[in-house]
């Protein structure tokens, strides 16, 4: 046992180790008898591929570099592939990062496009593909940009002849609808074919805040009719709808302020936790009908639960297993159920779950030690409390080394991490870029603020109109909490945060001297600039309900924004970019460096060529990691052995 101080403790995780160990596996499907699913791959420049399990258990990528099975629309993206077995043999369509182009592939053969490419705007982009073999079509959701510019776009769902014959003639693809709504979800189709269900909503509303669920009658050939709206509204959420087997139509509603489970608008089992979440992808699923009328459903109230609901009890009989996590992906096949689960001690992998033995098991991506599990994080799940005595969640992760004890009556240095979104949370499963840091000494505080998901529409909506306040004063709780109480060093307490939770950061570093430095990644800096066309189409009116509409507040944009108060800047902060964002692009950090310029303030940029809005190359994580390190390092006096000096200036 060595004694060293805080953040000097020798550790066996490096950045390389965490970097290739970044994502995990993502929209499970079944095609036959096989588990399907996607999943990254950091070294081959952040590329998804799409894997399957075959019946010997081998588990086989499916496409070779440089095929990258990922979808743009929303750019968050949505469910990229789907499959079936045609004459004994799989059959794939999936849609290529690259060129948006959906694609037919049989494992082994070349793909070949099914869709055309657009010169204009973004182009063409495909999600949710759904398999109508009696009509040779897929049916999915179709983004087609009008213009150049980011809101100059529609969505309808579309039908894709298989054949081909679209592959370079748009007027091959069949509208199923039209565009009187801005936002569209992927067709379900009823077990009769006569009926679909999807989801729209428009803005300024976010699917969060309301959307719609219709339904719509297909004709023998194949047209749908007038869609009617059957549950929610401006207040309501419908996060994911579905078919039963009997045909009766499932779907998840937070009209009691919690997103629970309705067949045919019956509750199925009221309670006071989540049966979905945010919609930041299409395809996002919570729950999933079985064959036998029971429902697979991933659930809780903060962690979430892999169970299955059996609808006329209400009762829920949870998956046995380390898992404490589980990802909103889903798939079903006979009485089999496959999501993605994780856990504090392992990260994520493909579960399956066989309904008639309850039984549980992994069958992909199986978590492997990469290196003694004793140098894991041991965290905590605490509530603080906020201002005005509100109740605020946070994961707390010790500084834990086997090997190293500090001096005497040292306290740590803790970083505080603000999550994206900001409509989402932090899940408390292993993630070996916060060992990366608890191993050497440095303690970390994953806060779920106001306006949080997995706790309700009324902890949800603390964000209202408060965006750049709730989420500021509850992450400076935490960290003066944990200072209060002995668990923290008060003077060596920094804040970091991606996208969303950049914005927190900065905004942190403008308005408090609660942190000593902050690590700023790819952030929303500049509301008004923001909002008035500098982002995309899914969140270009996503402010109206963080902070408010701009027309009836632009004072409210002024005061929050930290590239108008880059002047209060004291502490020394750290800036990464990717140079394509387009959902908070590189102008918003340039502004704000401008403002920065010549205050004499110890800070660093470093940009990505290739890298868009949250980073997926295993080269650009290493930099990434080892620079905040060097951050923390430089500011909190500590040695943390082996790491490249990040360079400040001023």
């Amino acid at each position: 046992m060595h004694t060293l101080p805080y953040g000097s403790w020798p550790s066996p995780i490096d950045a390389a180790l965490a970097a290739a160990h970044d994502g995990h596996p993502e929209y499970v499907g079944f095609v036959g008898d096989e588990a399907w699913w996607t999943e990254p791959r950091p070294e081959e420049g952040g590329r998804r591929t799409l894997v399957r399990r075959r019946a010997d258990g081998r588990e086989e990528p499916v496409l070779p570099a440089p095929w990258n099975v990922r979808s743009r629309v929303m750019e968050y993206g949505g469910h990229p592939w789907a499959g079936l077995v045609l004459d004994g043999r799989p059959v794939v369509v999936f849609v290529n990062f690259a060129d948006q182009r959906l694609y037919r592939c049989e494992p082994g053969g070349e793909p070949r496009p099914l869709t055309p490419l657009s010169p204009v705007g973004g182009g063409l982009r495909w999600a949710e593909p759904q398999w109508c073999p009696d009509r040779d079509e897929v049916w999915c959701v179709l983004e087609e940009f009008t213009g150049d510019g980011p809101t100059d776009v529609r969505r309808v769902l579309a039908a894709v002849p298989l054949d081909g014959s679209a592959a370079q003639d748009r007027d091959a693809v069949r509208e199923l609808t039209d565009d009187a709504h801005r936002f569209v979800t992927g067709p379900r189709i009823s077990p009769d074919g006569r009926s679909a269900a999807w989801l729209v909503w428009d803005h300024p509303r976010m699917p969060w805040d309301g959307t719609e669920l219709v339904v719509a009658g297909i004709g023998d050939d194949g047209r749908l009719g007038r869609p009617r709206t059957v549950a929610g509204g401006p207040r309501e959420s419908i996060a994911q709808a579905d078919w039963a087997a009997d045909g009766s139509l499932l779907y998840a509603s937070d009209r009691t302020g919690w997103w629970n489970l309705y067949r045919d608008d019956v509750p199925l089992c009221p309670r006071e936790e989540e049966f979905a979440g945010p919609l930041w992808k299409l395809g996002h699923r919570w729950f999933a009908p079985l064959t036998s009328g029971l429902v697979a459903v991933v659930h809780g109230r903060g962690a979430t639960a892999l169970g299955v609901l059996d609808p006329e009890t209400g009762e829920i009989v949870d998956a046995a297993g380390p898992w404490t996590e589980f990802a909103p992906t889903l798939a079903v096949h006979g009485e089999r159920v496959v999501s993605v689960g994780a856990s504090p001690r392992s990260a994520y992998e493909v579960v399956e779950l066989d309904t008639r033995t309850g039984r549980a098991r992994v069958i992909g991506a199986e978590h492997q030690d990469a290196v003694d599990p004793a140098h894991y994080p041991e965290p905590q799940i605490r509530t603080f409390t906020g201002p005005a005595g509100r109740d605020v969640h946070a994961h707390i992760y010790p500084p834990h080394n086997p090997g190293c004890v500090p001096p005497g009556d040292e306290l740590p240095p803790y970083v505080v991490w603000a999550h994206g979104g900001p409509t989402s949370r932090s899940p408390l499963v292993l993630d070996l870029s916060i060992a990366y840091f608890t191993s050497r000494g440095i303690g970390v505080a994953e806060v779920d603020y106001g306006g949080s998901t997995g706790y309700g529409r009324e902890y949800r909506e603390r964000l209202r109109e408060q965006w750049g306040v709730v989420d500021v004063e509850d992450c400076a709780a935490v960290a003066l909490a944990l200072a209060d109480e002995g668990t923290a060093d008060r003077d060596r307490l920094a804040v970091r945060g991606g996208s969303a939770g950049g914005w927190t950061t900065a905004a942190s570093l403008t308005q408090t001297d609660v942190y000593a430095c902050g690590t700023i990644l790819y952030p929303v800096l500049d509301l008004a600039a923001w909002a008035e066309g500098e982002t995309h189409d899914f969140e270009s009116r996503y402010l109206e309900s963080l902070v408010g509409p701009l027309a009836e507040v632009p004072g409210r944009y002024a005061e929050r924004s930290p590239t108008e108060h880059a002047d209060r800047v004291t502490a020394p902060f750290l800036l990464l970019q990717g140079l394509d964002d387009v959902i908070c692009p590189p102008a918003q950090c340039e502004r704000f460096l401008e403002r920065i310029r010549g205050r004499r303030v110890p800070h660093a940029y470093l940009t990505f060529e290739g890298e868009g809005h949250g980073f997926r190359r295993a080269d650009t994580m290493i930099r990434c990691m080892e620079a905040e390190l060097s951050l923390y390092a430089q500011v909190f006096g500590i040695d943390p052995r082996g790491v490249p000096t990040l360079e400040l200036s001023e």
